[in-house]
């Protein structure tokens, strides 16, 4: 198998989610590279026929994102093993977050379901608005839950949020980000 159509596949899906990408409350400082290799990881690109032009979904990559995020947050939640006093903060957190989630959701339907050809740069650009507007709504709306649970939690429960996460789940590699976890990691 060439190479080539690996990068091309790897390169578009890196544009797209570039575009698209945004993240939950709890990661507002960091990018989605994990993501992204996940996404490239995932299944290798067939190489497109002559005639035929590969298709995205951006609404569908955005729904995954918020699937993975609440899928996340059930982790973290059980990784902290909290305690009675602690879940007070935690609700509150948890309350934001599917707020969070289902504004997100609701930004994921106004995004087309397939797009065959590259948008073009003017495109991209106010698709990278639109998800960067979708990305601080969902920050301003989890910050202070997130703020109060932060302070509720143990030096030790905080150490391990702080860890950073690979892309696989582990700690190798990847950055904290703002909301409680590394890369593919954040209770969002």
């Amino acid at each position: 198998m060439s190479v080539r159509p690996l990068l091309l596949g790897a390169s578009t899906a890196f544009v797209l989610a570039a575009g698209l990408a945004f993240n939950s409350p709890a990661r507002a400082a960091e990018t989605d590279l994990d993501d992204l290799l996940e996404l490239a990881q995932a299944t290798p690109p067939a190489p497109p026929a002559a005639t035929e032009r590969r298709s995205f979904s951006p609404r569908a990559f955005c729904e995954d994102r918020v699937a993975r995020r609440i899928g996340n947050r059930a982790y973290i939640k059980a990784k902290l093993d909290l305690k009675p006093e602690q879940m007070t903060a935690w609700n509150a957190f948890e309350k934001a977050s599917d707020d969070a989630s289902t504004k997100t959701k609701a930004y994921c339907a106004t995004l087309p379901t397939e797009m065959k050809a590259r948008p073009d740069y003017v495109e991209r650009l106010t698709m990278e608005e639109g998800a960067m507007k979708a990305r601080l709504a969902s920050i301003e709306t989890v910050k202070p839950s997130l703020t109060a649970l932060f302070a509720a939690l143990t030096p030790e429960q905080k150490a391990s949020l702080d860890r950073p996460r690979g892309p696989m789940g582990g700690h190798m590699g990847g950055r904290m980000g703002g909301h409680m976890g590394g890369p593919g990691a954040g209770p969002r």
